[in-house]
């Protein structure tokens, strides 16, 4: 017996755009950090815990989809004004933040730049789907 699912189509998005340049490892790093604080400061974007048949306990993720997206420099740095001029919720990671090795120093390199120079390799926004869909013009789904 099969059971037909119908899609969930949310009314918000979490996406993620990333600088087309990067290493794979970048990519994968500077995703998982810009994530992150979502859950902290946004706990409507988090699920319920899971639990295997045995009833071993799992933390609990997001209850949507993360969404990565892929763009030059110039897309992320006209994404992120666009994302602030809407008041969106989101999180930025710079290139110095490679640099870096701990969240003391992570945060004195972003505190350090002004928001327009900021050198972006990634930005994370969450919000109605139409506004973030707003803020990601001219980015492309990553590969």
């Amino acid at each position: 017996m099969t059971t037909e699912h119908n899609p969930v189509r949310f009314d918000t998005k979490i996406a993620v755009l990333l600088r087309e340049d990067l290493e794979p490892w970048q990519r994968l790093n500077v995703t998982a950090f810009l994530v992150s604080g979502l859950g902290s400061q946004l706990p409507e974007v988090i699920g319920e815990p899971y639990a295997d048949a045995d009833g071993t306990p799992y933390l609990p993720m997001f209850r949507q989809p993360v969404l990565v997206f892929e763009g030059t420099k110039e897309t992320l740095t006209a994404a992120h004004g666009r994302a602030l001029s809407r008041s969106l919720p989101r999180s930025v990671f710079t290139s110095d933040l490679f640099a870096t090795g701990n969240d003391r120093d992570n945060r004195a390199a972003v505190r350090a730049v002004p928001k327009d120079q900021l050198d972006l390799v990634g930005l994370t926004v969450y919000g109605p789907r139409n506004s973030v869909d707003k803020v990601l013009k001219g980015a492309r789904m990553h590969p």
